[in-house]
């Protein structure tokens, strides 16, 4: 018995990380419960978060699921047939909402060793009840997702803000960027970069030096169309995107790209392999709200032999109050 109970592994306390002063505390219903001398608290196990009855597991499990594409009824449904136990949907978000924070605030630390021909492109969804587009911008060569944008309108302003998001991710400028027809890119490109980048207007993306990679492209944005569809709420839609951006570049393999993921392939070490590894870990300090708003156009500051960055184009006021970013 004594050498059974030195086999048994006194855990780290879930509160303070203390593991000199953990000691058992009894048991109550065949579960082993366990006492920190150090911060005086109690706990059970630790594979849940202090004052969180869901298992880590679950947890990550859901965030990859919905990044994935499952709609929040079925990860219920999964959940409930896996492990006997069905969430609601507030607290499906509220699991959304906490870890995306901590791997977009991660993320925005690696900065990818990108090519020089990018591919940008928009569409458009219903959230709340308005029309909001997505625009997207995305190199060739490792299909890093450089940079994501929410707005209103259709404007050079918004293909201004993206193209700026993107040069300063990469830290340089491309030397081609393909695009639709759309005017508010040509004006975007042309002020942003001036005569240092061509731009390459492909008749509804289907050049053929774009065709492969575009249908590919669109492909995996049907699953962030998934994941949009059924938001109501504006600010959330802002908080996913980015939470999806980070799973695409950091945790969905490529067959292109002989199963890596884009950031792989951009050299980036991310130490998060998965979405495991973002809800295992201490978390991180988040920026609040404002602090968390996109860089605008004219606030980018980017080497000015790399980029050139123009006064900024005179406000258009929005149809709605407000912009989204």
């Amino acid at each position: 018995m004594r050498e059974l109970e030195e086999m048994i592994i006194i855990p780290k306390c879930k509160y303070c990380g203390s593991a000199e002063k953990v000691v058992r505390f009894g048991r109550y219903k065949g579960v082993q419960r366990w006492w920190c001398k150090k911060c005086q608290k109690k706990f059970v196990s630790t594979d849940t978060f202090p004052k969180m009855k869901t298992p880590i597991r679950q947890i990550a499990s859901a965030l990859s699921m919905y990044y994935g594409g499952m709609s929040l009824n079925a990860i219920r449904r999964h959940i409930d047939q896996q492990y006997n136990y069905r969430p609601s949907e507030s607290t499906i978000y509220g699991w959304l909402t906490r870890f995306s924070k901590t791997a977009v605030e991660k993320a925005r630390d690696y900065k990818p060793e990108v090519g020089n021909v990018w591919i940008a492109d928009e569409t458009v969804l219903k959230i709340g009840g308005d029309k909001i587009w997505f625009w997207d911008l995305i190199d060739t060569k490792t299909r890093f997702l450089l940079a994501s944008h929410m707005s209103f309108t259709r404007t050079t302003h918004d293909a201004r803000v993206l193209l700026a998001r993107a040069a300063r991710r990469a830290e340089k400028p491309p030397k081609e960027v393909i695009t639709d027809k759309l005017q508010a890119y040509l004006d975007g490109v042309e002020l942003n970069f001036g005569g240092e980048t061509k731009h390459i207007q492909a008749k509804g993306l289907t050049a053929d030096k774009s065709t492969n990679i575009i249908e590919r492209f669109h492909g995996s944005l049907k699953d962030r169309t998934k994941v949009m569809r059924g938001l109501k709420k504006k600010d959330t839609a802002r908080l996913l995107m980015d939470g999806w951006l980070v799973h695409y570049n950091f945790f969905r393999p490529h067959e292109a790209l002989d199963d890596k993921t884009p950031a792989e392939k951009a050299g980036i070490k991310f130490p998060f392999k998965h979405w495991l590894d973002v809800v295992s870990s201490p978390q991180l300090k988040v920026t609040t709200e404002a602090e968390s708003l996109p860089i605008t156009t004219d606030a980018v500051r980017i080497s000015p032999k790399a980029v050139r960055i123009t006064p900024p184009p005179p406000q258009i006021t929005p149809r709605r109050k407000g912009r989204l970013y």
